[in-house]
């Protein structure tokens, strides 16, 4: 019995000191990466530049959302004897946070696109305090949202479980901080945001839609709005919507930017689940229901109904079975 433990402990050492010697390999692999890194092909962000936090930008989401809905996300219980305080506080820091992160983004395109000075000290604070200033604007949007989500989804009665609960106001909730900083002409923080709530709910809205009050998505998953796509008021859209651009020629990225590509949707419409529609000229009027998926590309008048037609179904199977 000593003779077997002695053996294994010493298999257990060549093991140990085999694996121990494949540690020599790596600096080869790191002088390749760097190298790699070195030539126009590969991209980092190695240097001087300052760069905005993801994981900061992210924390302020979070922080945003705890004023918009006192209460509901904050681990203080409040009171109406203690609410001034907090939002105080809350604001206060935002702010401090806010101003550092923007500061960071125009100071990184400063210096990245060699551009002169842009005062980036002041404009980052100016723009901080202008966000912090539009948040009773969008607590107001968002009220509207959540009733909204009531009035159109009979799966819930509670303002507490589409707050608490519901992807689509989570996204909608982000969507409209990060489109009032994009309006502000903030630098990548807005895309930053978006790209959080896309990866959360998986629905994707770029910062620079225009989206109006009594906005609701239900379910939500799949949903791609496009930056240039105008809603109105009181419009729902379903899983697996997409607002997007028809095919770009391969520049685009330089000579559409100020171009519209997504389509405009009128107040009061309601689009059903897997419809695709396209295109900066398109425009779905007022008041119009647009079926599941539908594929359009062209303008559609206000109070129409656009639905497939029916179907074949074939069904296949066992003479008297079950198909």
């Amino acid at each position: 019995m000593a003779t077997d433990n002695i053996n294994i402990q010493e298999q257990c050492e060549h093991e140990i000191n085999s694996a121990s010697g494949l540690h020599t390999k790596l600096p080869a692999v790191v002088e390749r990466l760097v190298a790699a890194w070195q030539t126009e092909d590969c991209f980092d962000h190695v240097g001087p530049v300052p760069i905005p936090s993801h994981t900061s930008i992210i924390n302020i989401i979070y922080q945003v959302r705890q004023i918009l809905f006192p209460g509901y996300f904050t681990k203080t219980k409040l009171h109406a004897s203690n609410l001034e305080y907090y939002l105080g506080k809350e604001t206060t820091e935002l702010y401090e946070k806010l101003s550092m992160e923007i500061i960071m983004a125009i100071r990184h395109d400063c210096r990245r696109s060699n551009l002169p000075c842009t005062r980036c000290e002041e404009r980052g604070h100016r723009m901080a305090l202008s966000f912090i200033e539009s948040l009773p604007g969008i607590s107001a949007m968002l009220s509207t949202d959540i009733r909204a989500t009531l009035a159109g989804d009979p799966a819930t009665a509670s303002t507490d479980e589409v707050i608490f609960c519901y992807p689509g106001l989570l996204a909608t909730s982000i969507y409209r901080m990060a489109h009032e900083l994009y309006l502000l002409k903030v630098p990548i923080i807005p895309r930053i945001m978006a790209e959080h709530a896309h990866s959360v709910t998986g629905i994707d809205i770029h910062p620079g839609a225009t989206i109006g009050s009594d906005f609701f998505i239900d379910h939500g998953t799949g949903v791609v709005i496009g930056e240039t796509t105008t809603i109105g008021s009181n419009v729902r859209l379903y899983q697996g919507v997409t607002l997007g651009a028809l095919s770009l020629p391969k520049n685009a990225g330089t000579i559409m930017q100020d171009v519209k590509r997504h389509p405009s949707i009128e107040d009061d419409v309601i689009i059903y689940a897997s419809t695709t529609i396209l295109g900066g000229d398109t425009t779905i009027g007022a008041r119009s229901v647009i079926g599941g998926n539908i594929w359009l590309t062209e303008s559609v008048p206000s109070d129409t109904k656009v639905i497939l037609k029916r179907p074949e179904l074939l069904y296949s199977g066992r003479k008297g079975g079950t198909s």
